[in-house]
């Protein structure tokens, strides 16, 4: 039997959901809070407080860029080395192929952004 389609607040629900369980689950840590915002083809997810204490130190510690640097590479790292789970995650919900993902953080404010591009806008009930 086909799933019943979801809301457009219901579908972005469901998204930050996802993205919050794959943070705990995948990245060590998940945020305090999550917002997805559907737009068009694009599924924008915004994260804050997702940095340890640890990263919070070394982002702010003598060697500022380099520790930077290391927060974001490794974040990155995790994040594509898991990125099949997390497009699949998407795709169950949205019921759209995920055909590209872009993420930046920012050890300022502890915030991390998630695009996603769809491969057309989702159908919503």
């Amino acid at each position: 039997m086909p799933r019943k389609l979801l809301s457009k607040g219901q579908t972005e629900a469901a998204i930050s959901d996802a993205v919050t369980k794959f943070e705990k689950d995948y990245m060590g840590r998940g945020p305090l809070e999550t917002r997805t915002f559907i737009i068009g083809d694009m599924v924008i997810v915004r994260l804050k407080g997702i940095l340890t204490k640890a990263e919070l130190k070394l982002s702010k510690s003598e060697h500022q860029a380099r520790g930077r640097d290391l927060v974001k590479q490794v974040r990155i790292e995790l994040i594509e080395s898991n990125r099949h789970l997390l497009e699949t995650m998407i795709r169950t919900i949205t019921r759209r192929k995920v055909i590209s993902l872009h993420t930046d953080l920012s050890t300022e404010t502890g915030e991390r952004i998630i695009v996603l591009v769809l491969d057309k806008p989702p159908v919503f009930a």
